[in-house]
């Protein structure tokens, strides 16, 4: 691969269909550190969801790099039961297994987890360890996202533009993410059962069971669709009605503030600019 670029046809429709698969990876990158950056303090938050996709971005750029490298790893290093297991293969069980315990982890803690406040398995949340746990889901979308690249496009200049590009429509849209996520538990309890989905796909694929990635994405389209219609059949019926049917209410188990006023904080201010304030957001203002 190398950093010459000429036009063609077929080169610019592997562009698009790049940049459509890197902004569909950069959305699961968005929920997942968003989950992550909410057990945080709000005047944090926000540090957090944007140098989790600016590492992102590097680590994906970086590791496009060494893509010989990672064509490499496809070798298999031993075999278990006839079976043979590559370099590859194990990062992407391991990946795989990663996002599967954090999102059934998450989705436990929302619904039955102890009101912890701060602390996380007895120990206090911190910046440096919710961006550790950010760095390394970045590793594995990125590491999936370079094999699934280089196959699709030899010019490393275009891989590198549709990565730059993804990145920065997540990186200015995180925020409305973050804040929609947050705003609709059903809308959370969804994106983490996606990763699930991905998570287990990971795993498939890591012992070389590979799964189309049509038949995880389009029912994951359909779902999100019908969501779509729920909240838009909710709210019609409530403007009819005149009423307001508050959501249920998810524990909060790592932050006293709860997802209002970090829903409240990503939203207002009237800009396009990327961040939080870094005044905290007092309830019911």
């Amino acid at each position: 691969m190398d950093l010459t670029l000429e036009l063609s046809p077929d080169l610019i429709v592997a562009f698009l269909t790049l940049f459509v698969l890197e902004i569909v990876l950069g959305v699961d990158n968005v929920i997942f550190i968003s989950i992550l950056a909410s057990k945080l303090p709000l005047e944090q938050q926000a540090k957090a969801r944007n140098l989790g996709l600016s590492l992102a971005m590097i680590i994906r750029i970086g590791l496009l790099f060494f893509a010989s490298w990672i064509i490499s790893l496809t070798n298999d290093l031993f075999a278990l039961f006839g079976m043979g297991f590559s370099g590859r293969d194990l990062i992407l069980i391991a990946g795989g297994l990663f996002l599967v315990y954090k999102a059934v982890h998450e989705i436990h803690e929302k619904l039955e987890g102890a009101e912890t406040h701060g602390k996380e398995g007895g120990k206090a949340v911190t910046f440096g360890a919710i961006i550790a746990q950010i760095l390394l889901l970045d590793i594995v979308f990125s590491f999936d996202s370079v094999i699934t690249a280089v196959g699709m496009v030899d010019s490393l200049l275009v891989i590198i533009i549709a990565v730059v590009l993804s990145f920065g429509v997540m990186l200015f849209s995180s925020k409305y993410i973050f804040g929609f996520v947050n705003k609709h538990p059903t809308v959370k309890m969804l994106a983490l059962a996606f990763l699930v989905l991905i998570g287990v796909t990971l795993i498939a694929d890591g012992f070389e069971v590979h799964i189309d990635k049509a038949l995880i994405y389009v029912p994951i389209a359909f779902a999100i669709i019908v969501e779509a219609l729920n909240l838009t059949y909710k709210a019609r019926q409530e403007k009819r009605k005149g009423t307001h049917v508050e959501p249920v209410k998810l524990r909060n188990a790592y932050t006293k503030d709860d997802d209002t006023d970090a829903v409240n904080a990503s939203t207002t201010g009237g800009t396009t600019s990327v961040g939080l304030s870094r005044k905290p957001v007092s309830p019911g203002k």
